[in-house]
């Protein structure tokens, strides 16, 4: 199907679930009630370490209006994980954090509820804890887990030669950068509802990113079949990574097994901060060789990543930092070690981007440092050692579309790259960062796939079941615009049904970048299925083969024989109404041509695409106050094709201003394990108001293996946004951010220490 062809494709149409969301009609987890539903509250851990002697529940029971209390001896005590199995739903010997779920109530409201877990008293031996993580690898550190020296989770490997490439290097730099935990921040607090019914069917209704995943964990954890729990995904309200998995889930489902009755547990905001998880702060030491002409020799990381008192989905997004970042460059030497070391802190998980934010902040600045000191400009640094289509990186990804060249020259003349920085203006610098991203991954077994099925209704539409669901990032648009586009039908002729794990066909969920790409390319294949069915149909209805139908606007017509055509209602019909009549219903499945990633070396083709991006800031600072004001920014991005231009450019806009926040405001503080700043009203996230103009760009490379060429854009757009800020720093006033958020405060000190110098 070439360009000229496409009639939905490309075209900038307004979210399917616009309506129902600014009606209120949508039904978001806390907008769902039932009859006789009860309200859960989690007693969580005052202390950030020590043992459970005693908890005594029996003044909590009496009140009245509680039908359950539960503590750990109320569940079958099985360790669950999404990578490492160290978790139960309730604490049981011991407490790991502040925060950590202790007991949890039932009762006939909210106010009940939270007066019964008032009443619950539980006796600890404090314990030594251990809140930063090289601390927590020394000797004789306190164990958080029985994990020699905390250590939950290590990576080693090796490319090529580094000693070697560093000692060819004509310059040769070591620096550490350092990133904290922050919080995704959705507007909608992780909640659910969960029936146990009659059948002995456990029902949740879950705002999560990954139902059959979280299925999985629910089984375990509740030793229950996983064909005996259904998830139900109703309207999500934000997720960006921290609704992959999280303990509300486990502890509610426990109080609907006990109760048999219909039960809802949602958050505070002070509990999203306290026990909700974010994401994976890091210290990263790099090293780096190149000769004098910008071409990069060797690369030597070391990563010290805080795993908080569970492992969550850190373990993968240590892996996420220790490798994706460097198949963006020609790089060949390469040596990393990588720890996830427990502390007696909330747990870290995935958030935009996984790890890729961390280590590309760290690998981005560290290039401008370089091309300083080489003489270069950081422009052309970059272009020297860009990876492109047709290389197979020195981690074996191999770059079937790679656009990433383009997306820094488009960028670089959008912002006036050459001309600004030819004339300076005090105070003002702009910066560059570049990005690889996947499009899914391996990751799940040996599965990077999807499923979807499609059916013909009576009524000339259609009906599509997908698990993948819709997390806010427009899922359910895109895949009404892909089958449409194949059933030359409009997007109003797509029913998509919502995510259930009882009625939709596996899917293993929104993460990675993978729901346009992997979940995209089902759809396409079950609209092909049903429109090949449709013609098998159709061609017996009008006496003509198929390779004569033309199928256009819900009818298939004969080519050369004016009148003779067929509407998809009357195909339905005819298809149904007749001896061994049959729906047409078809399936389409989908799985990446990428690879199992070797377990050690982690060498392989991880994903079946990989998007790119360039961003450019230029940015003031104001040299008496520090602060900083970001006057415009560009991001080029690689995204295979644009399936919708209106929401491509919503996920730009996003993931800017999200990154803006990690990069100069967001930090979650602690003080002695506790959160110190758990509301919004401390926790400073960017508002509209603050937003700098942002210029989207879009790179069409047009991906082999991508549903019409499309590739994944959601978490690429906030991934290099830090470095891009810190380099534009640097070269408006000279400072080097190594430390995010770089505040005014750090900005002060650094120009203080400059003038100490000079």
């Amino acid at each position: 199907m070439s360009e000229s062809e496409f009639s939905i494709i490309g075209q900038p149409l307004p979210s399917i679930d616009a309506r129902v969301k600014v009606t209120g009609e949508a039904k978001y987890v806390e907008d769902l009630k039932m009859p006789g539903m009860l309200y859960g509250k989690t007693l969580r851990s005052p202390i950030a370490h020590g043992r459970i002697l005693r908890v005594d529940t029996s003044k909590a029971k009496r009140i009245v209006g509680v039908k359950c209390v539960v503590t750990a001896k109320d569940s079958p005590r099985i360790k669950y994980g999404r990578i490492v199995a160290d978790e139960l739903i309730l604490a049981e010997d011991k407490v790991r954090f502040v925060g950590d779920e202790v007991a949890a109530v039932a009762a006939v409201d909210k106010d009940t509820a939270e007066e019964a877990v008032a009443m619950i008293r539980v006796e600890y031996e404090e314990l030594p804890a251990v809140f930063d993580p090289e601390e927590a690898m020394a000797p004789g550190a306190p164990l958080v887990h029985e994990a020699a020296n905390n250590i939950a989770f290590k990576i080693q490997l090796s490319r090529g030669d580094v000693q070697k490439g560093l000692g060819s290097a004509d310059i040769v730099v070591q620096e550490r950068f350092e990133a904290p935990m922050v919080h995704p921040a959705y507007l909608e607090p992780v909640g659910c509802v969960a029936f146990y019914d009659a059948y002995g069917v456990l029902t949740v209704w879950l705002p999560f990113q990954k139902l059959f995943p979280v299925r999985s964990l629910l089984s375990r954890a509740l030793n229950m079949p996983a064909g005996k729990i259904r998830i139900i995904q109703p309207m999500v309200g934000g997720a960006f990574g921290g609704k992959i998995d999280q303990k509300p889930p486990a502890v509610l489902s426990l109080l609907a097994l006990k109760t048999q009755k219909p039960v809802q547990m949602v958050n505070t905001r002070d509990e999203e901060f306290i026990a909700g998880r974010g994401r994976v702060a890091s210290k990263i030491d790099l090293t780096m060789g190149i000769k004098k002409d910008g071409t990069v020799v060797a690369k030597r990381t070391r990563v010290i990543a805080d795993n908080g008192a569970y492992s969550s989905n850190a373990p993968a997004t240590l892996n996420t930092m220790a490798i994706r970042p460097d198949n963006m460059y020609r790089f060949q030497n390469l040596e990393t070690e990588a720890f996830l070391v427990y502390t007696n802190k909330l747990p870290s998980t995935a958030f935009r981007g996984f790890g890729n934010p961390q280590m590309t902040f760290a690998l981005e600045s560290m290039l401008d440092i370089l091309a300083e000191k080489a003489g270069m400009d950081p422009v052309e640094l970059r272009l020297k050692n860009v990876s492109k289509t047709g290389d197979v990186t020195a981690h074996g990804w191999k770059i079937r579309s790679g656009g990433l060249q383009e997306c820094i020259e488009r960028a670089s003349r959008e912002i006036g790259w050459k001309e600004k920085r030819g004339k300076r203006i005090p105070h003002r610098g702009l910066g560059i960062a570049c990005m690889i991203h996947v499009s899914g991954g391996r990751t799940a077994g040996n599965f990077d796939g999807s499923s979807a099925f499609m059916k013909l209704n009576e009524d000339g539409n259609f009906d599509l079941l997908i698990g993948e669901g819709d997390i806010g990032q427009g899922a359910r648009t895109v895949f009404a615009q892909i089958a449409a586009e194949v059933l030359h039908v409009g997007v109003h002729n797509i029913n998509i049904s919502v995510a259930d794990t009882a009625m939709t066909p596996f899917c293993d969920g929104a993460s990675a970048s993978r729901i346009t790409f992997v979940g995209g390319n089902a759809v396409k294949a079950a609209a092909e299925a049903v429109r090949e069915k449709i013609l098998d149909v159709a061609a017996e209805m009008l006496e003509a083969s198929k390779e004569e139908l033309l199928v256009k606007k819900g009818t298939v017509s004969v080519k050369k024989s004016e009148g003779r055509t067929a509407s998809f209602v009357e195909i339905a019909s005819f298809a149904l109404n007749r001896k061994g009549g049959y729906p047409i219903m078809e399936k389409g499945t989908f799985d990446a041509d990428d690879e199992k990633v070797h377990p050690q070396t982690r060498y392989g083709n991880y994903s079946g695409a990989y998007p790119f991006a360039a961003h450019i800031a230029e940015v003031e600072v104001d040299v008496e106050t520090g602060k900083v004001n970001i006057l415009n920014y560009v991001a080029a991005h690689d995204l295979g094709r644009v399936i919708n231009p209106m929401a491509a450019e919503g996920q730009v806009f996003g993931g800017v201003a999200q990154g803006i926040g990690y990069a100069l405001t967001e930090e979650m503080t602690f003080r002695e394990g506790k959160i110190t700043n758990p509301s919004f009203s401390d926790y400073k996230v960017m508002s509209a108001e603050s937003m700098p103009p942002v210029k989207p760009i879009f790179v069409e490379t047009i991906d082999p293996a991508g549903p019409f060429g499309a590739k994944g854009l959601g978490e690429p757009t906030l991934v290099p946004v830090p470095p891009a800020i810190a380099n534009a720093i640097y070269d408006a006033v000279g400072v080097r951010m190594k430390t995010l958020p770089m505040t005014p405060e750090k900005i002060l000190r650094g120009l203080e220490e400059l003038k100490q110098k000079s």
